[in-house]
């Protein structure tokens, strides 16, 4: 740690160094995940953020649960999912204004994701891309997957499973 660690205050409440190390720890790898998930990472890093604000305003309360982190990274899952509901809305609206049909949009390139992996699980439904963006990218277990999603800890393998079958049917794997 870089600077001196605030000891809890007498009500037994952690104290600020233990909001900042989480920060320090987490913040990267979440954006990192979530950007591959959803294929925008200043939308992937506003959510981040967003999160780890609300997380901060009610600190006293959520450095209590079992992981902090997992709160926050749903917040920021939660953020991500409103964020491109919002777009789609606006996707239609134009194009029932301009008297067209929706058209696909590509996602945005990626530029802090490894490339590769980012373009292979574009190809997946959105449970699976998430899924596998925070296995394969943030390197969560399925507990803290299950957690985030606020799934069951089958639905998480599920979704993983059909994932790697996606992806070895698309790369002609066997």
């Amino acid at each position: 740690m870089s600077g001196p660690s605030m000891l809890p205050d007498d009500t037994g409440a952690p104290g600020p160094s233990d909001f900042d190390e989480l920060f320090r720890e987490h913040y990267w790898p979440m954006v990192r995940s979530l950007s591959v998930a959803c294929g925008d990472p200043e939308a992937a890093a506003d959510a981040v953020q967003e999160a780890f604000t609300r997380a901060f305003v009610r600190w006293r309360r959520i450095s209590r649960y079992d992981s902090p982190s997992a709160w926050v990274r749903h917040v920021a899952l939660n953020r991500v999912r409103d964020h491109f509901r919002h777009e789609e809305r606006g996707v239609r609206a134009r194009a029932r204004l301009a008297g067209h049909a929706r058209e696909s949009v590509p996602p945005p390139e990626l530029h802090d994701a490894p490339a590769d992996v980012a373009t292979m699980l574009a190809i997946l439904p959105k449970q699976q891309r998430i899924a596998a963006a925070l296995y394969y990218v943030e390197e969560l277990s399925v507990r803290e997957i299950a957690e985030t999603m606020k799934l069951s800890e089958g639905a998480v393998k599920y979704h993983l499973h059909a994932a790697r079958t996606a992806l070895r049917d698309r790369l002609g794997g066997p």
